[in-house]
């Protein structure tokens, strides 16, 4: 649309219009840097999916709310030896005869969460308990490594 022909020759709309013909070009274009849409649905999984992280003397602790998530329908991974990742799906309840649903708010689908442990986190001591809704995943943390005690280098008379 050329908002010329209507009088609009103001800077904002020079700019509404470049944007509607880049997006037209863009459309055929295949090299677009147009984001996948598997990590479109990856954000915003992970945008729907608040968590509560603690750091305790000798563990760390994430919370997710979970509410009516079957706890087969949650996965706890570790990726790359440092990266928490949690995932599931809330799934929506199979409509009864003579039922019909008069409001959806509860959200359902895909939920994901990732998270970069610190150095100190033990990945080979990791455990997940979901109660009353809520899933706790506690990371172990490595004892601290010993201090290193000085070494003594003898000097030799040349």
């Amino acid at each position: 649309m050329d908002f010329r022909t209507i009088g609009l020759e103001s800077p904002l709309f020079h700019t509404l219009r470049h944007m509607m013909d880049v997006s037209d070009d863009a459309a055929g274009d295949k090299t677009h840097n147009a984001p996948t849409r598997s990590y479109v649905q990856d954000a915003k999984a992970m945008a729907a999916t608040p968590a509560d992280v603690k750091e305790c003397p000798n563990s760390y602790v994430f919370e997710i709310d979970m509410p009516g998530v079957k706890s087969g329908d949650i996965k706890v991974q570790v990726e790359d030896d440092n990266v928490l990742l949690i995932s599931g799906e809330r799934k929506r309840e199979e409509e009864k005869e003579g039922s019909k649903y008069l409001r959806m708010e509860r959200r359902v689908g895909k939920f994901m969460r990732k998270f970069v442990l610190p150095a100190n986190a033990n990945t080979d001591a990791i455990s997940a308990v979901c109660q009353d809704g809520v899933l706790s995943v506690t990371v172990q943390k490595l004892p601290p490594p010993e201090p290193k005690k000085p070494r003594t280098i003898e000097v030799k008379v040349a």
